[in-house]
């Protein structure tokens, strides 16, 4: 990305963030606006704008193994979680970058809303 992605900056170190965990394809950190008790993001390195532009299935692989490990590293197991994604404006996306919402920490209800 041309350093525009809010998240592109985040991954790279250049925009700060509370992370909670890193590898060489995924980073988690806090949300800067949490709708739960815990709420964190996970977002690969590389720039994908969305679910829709995935082209390597190998990259929904590792994004959502990071979030279910995640999860268990944090013993959200037991009491459940919630990952969400979305897709596109009318899907609710507010930053053009690849992300899973974890929340954890309070009830959901379905449908979200």
């Amino acid at each position: 990305m041309d350093g525009k992605c809010l998240f592109c900056g985040i991954a790279s170190g250049k925009v700060p963030a509370e992370i909670v965990y890193e590898d060489d394809f995924t980073v988690v950190f806090k949300d800067v606006d949490p709708q739960a008790p815990v709420h964190l993001l996970i977002i690969p390195r590389e720039h994908i704008e969305s679910a829709a532009s995935v082209q390597n299935p190998e990259v929904w692989s590792k994004v959502m193994n990071c979030a279910v490990e995640t999860a268990s590293r944090m013993g959200l197991n037991d009491k459940g979680y919630r990952l969400v994604t979305n897709c596109g404006v009318q899907g609710g996306q507010m930053i053009p970058h690849l992300h899973i919402h974890l929340l954890a920490g309070r009830s959901f209800r379905w449908p979200p809303g």
